[in-house]
């Protein structure tokens, strides 16, 4: 039995956008050992996946350099026919470089790809998705077909929420990590307040967003609004998003929890832009930004704490309309 690596040790989202390469290696090899690495947390997303052998967690905490070594050494006991490095950075290209794999696969911007067996040219900005980029690292043993990413909440985090279905219901996430990817504050607020009155909004984030979602339904005129942040992990929100009239969400991991599942979704692009790679995968999905073009547009690929030059007019001139 051949025994496969997939790497991606970067954030929620690049591990969700990940599964995509699962699924077709699945849809090719369905008998291999398939094996996933993924930074300490996002382990959680693929609690009882169908197609994973098992899911190795890289726990920074433990330190970084001492922790890498040890998962050098589980990797390299393992002897994998062939490793996939979809993480553009050192710490991976190390772990993919010296894993003693007999085929190391990844992108010529990793600093070890003069290591790997095989390295291909990872582009952003030409309006190519990032699961493609992805998928082209496994094109020579698979096909040129596009894979969406997919998730697999159990039946556990179904009947957590299915309480919440009792309505017609839509979902919102109004968080992100950086502020410029984040629509602001009022603008949460007027999407609430145009949302009909007999929908339940369900707000979603994690426990740190608690506070930003009491602040929304605390200004919104809508009265039928939960609080969902913190009370739900990851797979739960997939069950509830599943079945969402939509889901409003940044660019951000939502955007790409709502692909996942095949989930309506709505996402707003503030400082970001498309053409990047990270948009909305579901068969409904709707992009909503800024139409007139702001010089300073895109300010980076990540986002910024706050916006370089004070006016946020990627984020606050964005019209909202209901989907």
């Amino acid at each position: 039995m051949q025994k496969i690596l997939v790497i991606q040790t970067a954030f929620i989202g690049d591990a969700i956008l990940a599964s995509s390469v699962l699924e077709k290696m699945h849809q090719f090899y369905p008998g291999i050992q398939l094996d996933l690495l993924v930074r300490k947390g996002n382990e959680s997303l693929f609690k009882d996946h169908p197609y994973l052998n098992k899911c190795i967690v890289w726990n920074k905490q433990e330190g970084k350099y001492k922790s890498l070594f040890r998962l050098l050494k589980q990797i390299r006991k393992e002897k994998y026919d062939q490793v996939i490095n979809l993480h553009r950075y050192a710490s991976s290209g190390f772990l993919t470089a010296f894993s003693a794999a007999k085929e190391k696969v990844g992108f010529d911007k990793n600093p070890l790809s003069f290591l790997f067996t095989k390295k291909i040219r990872h582009e952003i900005g030409n309006g190519k998705h990032e699961v493609e980029r992805n998928q082209q690292l496994i094109e020579s043993f698979t096909d040129g077909t596009f894979a969406k990413p997919r998730l697999y909440p159990a039946m556990t985090n179904f009947e957590k929420v299915h309480t919440y279905k009792n309505n017609a219901y839509v979902c919102m996430a109004p968080s992100s990590v950086w502020f410029t990817k984040q629509l602001p504050l009022h603008k949460w607020i007027e999407l609430c307040d145009k949302t009909a009155a007999d929908t339940t909004i369900c707000l979603l984030g994690a426990a740190g967003d608690t506070v930003l979602c009491e602040e929304i339904i605390s200004k919104s005129g809508h009265k039928n609004i939960v609080n969902l942040a913190g009370k739900l992990n990851l797979l739960d929100s997939c069950a509830l998003m599943k079945d969402a009239k939509m889901n409003y969400v940044n660019d951000s991991a939502p955007l790409h929890l709502a692909s996942s599942m095949n989930a309506p979704v709505t996402a707003f692009f503030c400082s970001t832009v498309p053409a990047f790679g990270f948009t909305p995968l579901s068969d409904e999905s709707y992009i909503i930004e800024k139409t007139e073009p702001l010089s300073c547009r895109p300010c980076g690929l990540h986002g910024y704490k706050q916006c370089p030059l004070g006016h946020f007019k990627c984020g606050n001139d964005i019209e909202i309309k209901n989907q």
